[in-house]
């Protein structure tokens, strides 16, 4: 009998406020994160971005309870899993791997080997596929495939991504619907879908599928929900002097309440687990910046967690990935078609060209925190010579 595994996939995050500093260096540590010219400058950029940000990040993670609750909703997705599966006939053991904090993807994959699944479905808990997100986490395991001998020898299947299935769809639907009717005008309020953002260059350099995924997946959940309201799309969540995928989200609720919006219905449509960019980026700084602006009813539609219809339709999505032919690492960080490039090569160009742009911009802001960091150290090549 084959020992069958679903290893579920996801980010991470800090349970504790003493986490949260390690967590935002293993975060800003991985490339598909920030990505730089140089990867000697990597870990050292990641220490100073994670020492910057701590103490910002420890008091949005103090308001709402001190720690992030993914890891537990994770665990509770993982039990449904396994309980919807067995229902269905399908005995398997679930496992999470978080890709930068406890349990990490590596902790997983010691347990897989040490109960030794045969045949393994790798599922990441995000319906949309992005370079930074699943692509991270596929790429790490790629990795891990290639070191070990033994992991050679598990059958497995890549879940890329899963926006577009029916089921998913539907739950998202429903609770779309019940936060409308609780409007005082269901007919009229707009419907808000706040996705987390990307850089703009991963879409346009890097070919990254993520900007069209979410635009495809919020057509299916209006052409299903089939409600006359206005919708709008925009991103969160952008970090750092690049461009992101536009709009923004803060900048849209801004214009609607300048427009004379009065209800919002808030659906964070990237995201299936409460965590800090629902409970205190938008139940938070978004519901402030909306009341501000004249939207007097904000709400916001509630993460699918274990909703039973979304738990439905994971399972039925792991027992097709067990019966179709299997998707491998490659296919996934390499396709043939080249519809996107994970590491993407670039070349130094002389004069007003994009590529030039980029790296120069690229250079200034290494030589800048080069700057800051001997700032703070009171080491370096400028206090050598004694200009600083």
């Amino acid at each position: 009998m084959s020992r069958v595994g679903v290893l579920l996939l996801n980010l991470g995050g800090p349970e504790r406020l003493s986490d949260v500093r390690p967590f935002l260096y293993n975060l800003f540590s991985d490339p598909e994160i920030i990505r730089l010219p140089f990867q000697w400058l990597q870990k050292p950029l990641a220490w100073f971005i994670a020492t910057s940000r701590a103490k910002r990040s420890q008091e949005n993670y103090r308001q709402i309870g001190g720690g992030s609750p993914l890891r537990q909703i994770t665990e509770e997705q993982a039990q449904a899993l396994r309980l919807d599966l067995q229902q269905k006939g399908k005995e398997a053991q679930v496992y999470i791997g978080m890709r930068y904090w406890h349990p990490f993807t590596e902790e997983a994959i010691v347990e897989i080997k040490k109960d030794g699944i045969d045949t393994l479905v790798i599922l990441p808990l995000y319906p949309q596929f992005s370079i930074s997100t699943s692509g991270s986490s596929f790429r790490l395991l790629e990795e891990l495939w290639q070191q070990d001998a033994a992991l050679q020898q598990i059958d497995y299947t890549v879940v890329p991504s899963w926006y577009d299935r029916q089921g998913y769809v539907q739950a998202m639907v429903d609770l779309i619907a019940q936060e409308i009717d609780q409007c005082d005008h269901p007919e009229s309020a707009t419907i808000f879908f706040s996705a987390h953002g990307v850089p703009l260059s991963y879409v346009e350099n890097s070919g990254d599928p993520y900007q069209k995924e979410i635009e495809a997946c919020t057509r299916l959940v209006i052409q299903a929900l089939g409600r006359p309201n206005p919708h709008v799309l925009a991103y969160q969540s952008r970090v750092g002097p690049v461009e992101w995928l536009k709009p923004y989200t803060d900048d849209v609720i801004q214009e609607l309440g300048s427009q004379g919006v009065k209800e919002l219905v808030v659906v964070p449509i990237s995201f299936i687990s409460e965590h800090i960019e629902t409970l205190q980026e938008i139940d938070m700084e978004y519901r402030e910046l909306a009341e501000e602006s004249g939207i007097k009813n904000f709400r916001r539609v509630p993460a699918l967690n274990t909703y039973e219809g979304f738990i439905d339709d994971l399972g039925n999505l792991v027992i097709e990935a067990l019966e179709r032919p299997a998707m491998q690492f490659a296919q996934v960080t390499r396709p043939e078609e080249e519809k996107f490039k994970m590491y993407p090569q670039e070349r130094w160009e002389w004069g007003m060209t994009t590529a030039a742009e980029r790296w120069n911009g690229r250079l200034a802001m290494i030589g800048f925190l080069a700057l800051l960091l001997e700032l703070i150290s009171g080491q370096g090549p400028l206090h050598f010579v004694g200009l600083l």
